[in-house]
């Protein structure tokens, strides 16, 4: 069978019985035992997956009602929670768990008749933008076995990219769906902070952490989030806004005014064939008559350190039930209480985690608390307004998704202050709250991809899909 870029396409040639729904998911089951190589399942749900395309194929035939997902094979990072499957956050902390509930992005998959193929590799916690943070290993890019997938949802683009599901769900809190998007060549969304439920999804940084979707299509990333987005009764931080028929309305219908940071093509670290592969839409967007321009963003320099303050802050308060008392990890050579919390969290995360853990430990401490972090949430707050000063006036920001393609495995690892600097384009999005979308843009001159991004406005997810529709089939 082809290897299916479109759900509109699979479910039509199933209705024609072309081929089994079965056959669809034996194929992507051989393409994960083939593409082992990559590292990018921690589990493969074989037999369920099976059953429920069994299940599904009676469904179609007896004529029954499918739902809008039928048939769509998609994986979930391993952050995100199934009743009764193991979760591990990609971190020997978490060892031997199983879920007792299933969360509710996933549970809405499931209703609509999605089939889940197992869970993917991450950056441990969703804590890195490499993906060789995990306690399983590094999963590698498709495109150049020794090069990045990108972080912290690298195994998630690198599903879709090597064809072995459809779509992942993934998290972004910093860039985390986008990054790996860019470097894998593959559509990647982070919604509006609020938009999914996050029930159900192991936390990193509360305030910042958004579900995300990996897809080959905008269509059919936009079919997903009307699935799984809206108003849930176990979430108190979701919105009740209303959900769009989003894969029904990708027309763009208007001109547009687009405005792109100076800064972001003027950075000395980006990649001359990113800023070129940029400037060229820019150009492209102007000559079919919308209005681009260049706008200053002054804050630009403290999106990083606001950035990280925060999180590492909400990361020390999340980890903290992570002790080897109840579930989990719980080291073997202890002699009392004590022992026991520091030896199973010291063996039990791994550095980045331990590094992130103790920044957020001392700018929550009462003697830096003001200092850190209480400044930083005031600077938050006046890089929210910088940014809707601009939506005030645009549809959309344009910039780069990172400043490099995917880089050689192990040449960030051991300078953290270097990695962090792959997100300086991306943590603008969620510092504010606001959707944005990384989308392919052409290839470098090693053949490797690279990522568009574009921001909207709250909530304004419809408009993005559609205008990010048009771009790619520019």
């Amino acid at each position: 069978m082809d290897t299916y870029h479109s759900l509109k396409l699979l479910q039509l040639e199933l209705k024609q019985e072309k081929y089994s729904l079965t056959s669809v998911v034996k194929y992507y089951l051989n393409q994960i035992k083939v593409q082992k190589h990559l590292n990018v399942f921690l589990d493969v749900y074989e037999t369920e997956a099976l059953a429920k395309a069994e299940e599904l194929q009676k469904k179609l035939k007896a004529g029954k009602p499918l739902g809008k997902l039928f048939g769509l094979v998609i994986g979930i990072k391993d952050v995100l929670v199934q009743e009764n499957y193991k979760v591990r956050a990609a971190s020997k902390i978490l060892e031997g768990f199983e879920s007792q509930f299933t969360g509710t992005a996933v549970q809405r998959l499931l209703d609509e008749d999605a089939i889940i193929i197992g869970s993917q590799n991450c950056d441990e916690f969703a804590m890195g933008s490499s993906n060789e943070n995990s306690a399983f290993g590094p999963t590698l890019n498709a495109a150049d076995n020794s090069k990045v997938a990108g972080g912290s949802s690298g195994a998630s683009a690198v599903a879709v990219q090597a064809g072995l599901c459809m779509a992942s769900l993934g998290t972004d809190t910093g860039g985390s769906v986008r990054q790996p998007a860019a470097f894998c060549g593959v559509v990647g969304l982070k919604p509006t902070y609020s938009r999914i439920s996050r029930y159900g999804l192991i936390a990193f940084a509360s305030s910042f952490d958004c579900i995300g979707i990996l897809s080959k299509n905008i269509e059919d990333n936009a079919l997903i989030l009307e699935v799984i987005a809206g108003h849930d009764e176990f979430d108190s931080t979701v919105s009740s806004e209303k959900v769009p028929a989003y894969a029904e309305n990708l027309q763009l219908d208007k001109k547009l005014k687009i405005a792109f940071v100076k800064e972001t093509l003027e950075s000395e670290a980006l990649q001359p064939e990113i800023k070129e592969a940029t400037l060229s839409k820019l150009e492209w967007l102007k000559s079919q008559g919308h209005q681009v321009e260049e706008v200053t963003f002054l804050y630009l320099d403290y999106l990083l350190p606001t950035y990280y303050i925060l999180t590492t802050a909400e990361a020390s308060s999340n980890l903290s039930r992570f002790d080897g008392v109840r579930y989990g990890y719980r080291a073997s050579e202890v002699q009392d209480v004590e022992s026991m919390y520091k030896l199973s969290r010291t063996q039990g995360f791994g550095e980045e985690v331990k590094r992130r853990i103790m920044l957020g430990t001392f700018v929550l401490s009462a003697d830096y608390f003001d200092d850190y972090y209480t400044k930083a949430q005031k600077v938050r707050r006046i890089i929210r307004d910088e940014t809707s000063a601009v939506f005030a006036e645009y549809n959309f920001i344009i910039m780069p998704t990172t400043p490099t393609t995917a880089f050689s495995l192990g040449t960030k690892r051991d300078n953290p202050a270097e990695m962090y600097l792959e997100d300086v384009f991306t943590v603008q999005a969620n510092v504010v709250g606001s959707p944005a979308i990384s989308i392919p843009n052409g290839k470098d001159k090693q053949n490797l991809p690279i990522g568009l991004q574009i921001m909207a406005d709250s909530f304004k997810e419809r408009e993005l899909y559609a205008f990010a529709d048009y771009l790619m089939k520019s």
